[in-house]
């Protein structure tokens, strides 16, 4: 294997399935033990806020997250470095006392939702994939998720959704589709575009061989 690991960016808007496709892809590389990395764990501290102030964050613009240590862990993943990656509460709204230590690997999958927004992370990327799914479909997918596994309200994930989710993909996330190598439309249920993806990433790394 070469000395650069291979980095695969998954990205796409709220609920479009691009944590499903990126989970496909690593379990059909599964042998070449990939690290999972979202983005969604590098959201900014917030435990110096008030809690009423802090369920007012906008999740879906850039400033919500820690790209700097986001970009360093990477780099550091890069150089073959262990790293503790941060755990966000979503309850609480701000990141958790506990980390994961990460262990450096040959293939690393990284998905997020802002993925492509930022220059520094774009060109760590030796292949970048974006998620394009209706946006009604993601919007169920995200009311379902949010009350069922981040505690949220009916009342509350519609509001958020018409706020911010919804005009922030357009301004932020939309506009880095321009970036993408692939597009993959309808997300996890696209079984054809995921094979191909893999196969793709499986050449990749057969050159490193």
């Amino acid at each position: 294997m070469g000395q650069k690991p291979l980095v695969i960016g998954v990205t796409g808007g709220s609920g479009s399935g691009k944590t499903t496709v990126s989970r496909e892809l690593v379990a059909r590389i599964a042998d070449y033990l990939p690290v999972f990395l979202q983005q969604d764990a590098y959201y900014r501290d917030q435990s110096d806020k008030p809690f009423a102030e802090r369920i007012k964050t906008n999740y879906d613009h850039p400033d919500s997250f820690e790209t700097d240590l986001f970009v360093a862990d990477l780099q550091r993943l890069l150089r073959h470095q262990s790293i503790n990656k941060p755990v966000y509460d979503y309850e609480q709204h701000t990141r958790s006392s506990e980390v994961i230590t990460v262990a450096p690997s040959d293939v690393i999958i990284v998905d997020g939702v802002l993925l492509f927004n930022d220059s520094r992370v774009r060109d760590l990327l030796d292949l970048k994939v974006y998620v394009d799914t209706d946006d009604d479909i993601r919007f169920l997918r995200r009311l379902e998720r949010d009350i069922e596994e981040r505690g949220r309200t009916v009342h509350g994930v519609i509001e958020q959704y018409l706020q911010t989710v919804k005009p922030m993909y357009h301004q932020f996330v939309e506009p880095t589709k321009r970036y993408a190598n692939i597009i993959v439309p309808e997300g996890g249920k696209n079984k054809v575009a995921i094979d191909m993806i893999a196969n793709q990433i499986l050449a990749m790394l057969k050159k490193f061989d």
